[in-house]
């Protein structure tokens, strides 16, 4: 049976894709999010990325986090399974914003 993709622990490196005007995003969740989809969009905005919650390994620990490698400046709108924002962020060109909704 092949594996899922969500279903193993990520031992690789992530590359972050920051500098001038684009910035990154790191949210950090519970286990129970491993494997769903959270989404932003620019404020306002109908069109989302998305990227999946992956469980990952820091000194040794998991950590569940879904990470947007390389996100323009400005403010985001969160989305996770829901209607409405979850919450929003704004991204700073050469910085990596993180949320912690563990």
């Amino acid at each position: 049976m092949a594996e899922r993709h969500n279903d193993r622990v990520h031992s690789e490196s992530v590359v972050l894709d920051i500098g001038q005007d684009i910035g990154a995003l790191i949210i950090y969740t519970a286990a129970e999010l491993r494997g769903r989809e959270i989404e932003v969009s620019p404020r306002g905005a109908a069109a989302r990325v998305h990227v999946e919650v992956l469980e990952r390994r820091i000194n040794g620990q998991p950590v569940f986090a879904a990470v947007f490698p390389g996100l323009r400046a400005g403010d985001y709108d969160i989305w996770e399974n829901a209607p409405t924002p979850k919450g929003t962020v704004t991204i700073v060109g050469d910085k990596v914003a993180t949320i912690d909704w563990r």
